[in-house]
């Protein structure tokens, strides 16, 4: 700043320079507050009167400010020390079994006032000082990741490495842990997928896939429950089985109307060849972007296990269509039952192949033999020349059932239905957890899945419907 400057601001800050303001002596406001105090009458006693306040500065000068610190601009406020903040108060006694209520006695009265009317009205207004501190200790313990069996696991029970991520191929980055929930109708709905503890070693990704989706409204409404469960011998295991979680979804999407009223009018014979095309599409979009990717069949596959729910709560059918291992389970009265169905008699070798394995489905047929798919009006194209027989996939699996108030259904990928059916432990644990209870918050029903056990280390993917 030029000397010129410095000169300015000195004289506009300076407490010692005149008002420049014209003024009227006489009759302005200071003049009367000036007068007040020696107009008003004394004390009585001839005690003099308080000097006056100091008058007001004049107009047009500011009050004087503290001189600056060095190397501050007069108008800075000067720093502040770091902010600090209470410690925690120390820790309570430990908390009791039984709750317990701290109220204060009642204040005594004081001398001269009347005693309260035991009878009369206690409670306390806004204005009132009574006031009533209540204590009530409440243990809440943590959820956290425990294991069955007679020993721990070899691995750590939480994630150690990541994945390896490479340029341009972030977007098929999938998460450590997905975890998701919703209610409908009577039922709740607790789903997880988490990696399994060989796969955190390594720093290799979750090659299980889940997505729950809800497609219409209102009583028609139909909740989805997919579970892939890519194979472990492939690279991109993982992507297929997003692949048919994502296939899967779309096409019940685009039919989710005619299946809720299947499901809500009990036509069995309907849904399941319904499900068993959308199915069998599913499965040959997963062959031909294996084609694209250069790899076989085989190398880009996945195994699909769903679950269909109708948020009608007058409707309590739970419907099950899928290919390829995992587990369905159902806990009635403290004990489960395995509800896997019955595969049917394999196709022969050679016999027509539609949908890659597939019996032929029932369809309607146009006038010039053209068979009907499930969306109407869409004829399918003639299918490309096989001349090998193509190897058909596992069987196409499908059960409706009715629950009952107090049933759990749970849907499981291999990693989850091995240990359960290998080791009672873990199906004991979870029949003691999940009976004559309230459903698990989302964080308990992640901590039950990861109930871990030697010598099951794969990725684990479960989905459960409590019954209200």
């Amino acid at each position: 700043m030029t000397q010129q400057g410095d000169n300015w601001w000195d004289k506009l800050y300076d407490d010692a320079a005149p008002d420049t303001a014209p003024t009227v002596s006489g009759d302005t406001l200071d003049d009367h507050f000036d007068t007040a105090p020696r107009a008003a009458p004394g004390p009585p006693g001839g005690t003099p009167p308080p000097p006056p306040d100091p008058p007001p500065p004049a107009h047009g000068v500011l009050p004087a400010l503290p001189p600056p610190a060095p190397g501050r601009a007069p108008w800075e406020v000067p720093e502040a020390g770091p902010r600090t903040f209470p410690a925690p108060p120390p820790p309570a006694d430990p908390p009791v079994e039984t709750p317990t209520a701290q109220v204060p006695a009642p204040p005594e009265p004081a001398a001269g006032e009347p005693a309260s009317d035991p009878g009369a009205d206690t409670a306390a207004g806004p204005d009132s000082d009574l006031t009533v501190e209540v204590s009530v200790p409440v243990d809440l313990p943590r959820p956290r990741t425990g294991f069955v069996g007679s020993r721990p696991p070899t691995y750590e029970p939480e994630p150690t490495a990541l994945p390896v991520a490479r340029p341009g191929e972030l977007a098929e980055l999938v998460p450590d842990t997905v975890l998701d929930g919703a209610r409908y109708g009577t039922c709740t709905l607790r789903a997880a997928s988490v990696r399994g503890d060989s796969a955190r070693y390594r720093g290799e990704p979750r090659r299980d896939a889940l997505l729950t989706a809800r497609f219409g409204h209102d009583e028609t409404a139909l909740v989805l429950v997919a579970v892939a469960a890519g194979s472990r011998a492939a690279e991109d295991a993982h992507l297929a089985a997003a692949d048919a979680c994502h296939w899967i979804a779309e096409a019940v999407c685009r039919s989710h109307a005619r299946l809720s009223e299947d499901i809500r009018s009990g036509r069995r014979g309907d849904l399941k060849s319904g499900l068993h095309r959308l199915t069998d599409r599913t499965y040959g979009k997963l062959r031909t972007r294996a084609a694209e990717r250069g790899l076989a069949p085989d190398e880009y596959t996945a195994t699909l296990r769903c679950l269909l729910v109708p948020a009608d709560p007058e409707c309590r059918t739970r419907v099950f269509f899928g290919i390829g291992g995992g587990g369905l389970f159902r806990l009635r009265d403290g004990a489960w039952q395995d509800l896997e169905p019955l595969l049917p008699e394999p196709v022969a070798v050679g016999a027509p192949v539609l949908g890659f394995g597939s019996p032929p489905p029932v369809a309607e047929a146009t006038e010039e033999g053209d068979r009907l798919t499930m969306d109407l009006g869409i004829t399918t194209a003639p299918g490309p020349v096989i001349e090998e027989p193509v190897p058909p996939p596992e069987p196409f699996r499908f059960r409706a059932s009715v629950a009952r108030p107090g049933d759990t259904l749970l849907l499981a990928s291999p990693g989850l239905a091995e240990p359960m059916r290998g080791e009672p432990a873990l199906a004991h644990a979870l029949a003691d957890r999940w009976t004559d209870r309230e459903p698990p918050g989302l964080a308990a029903f992640l901590a039950d899945t990861q109930l871990r056990v030697t010598g099951y280390a794969d990725d684990r993917t479960g989905a459960a419907v409590w019954e209200a």
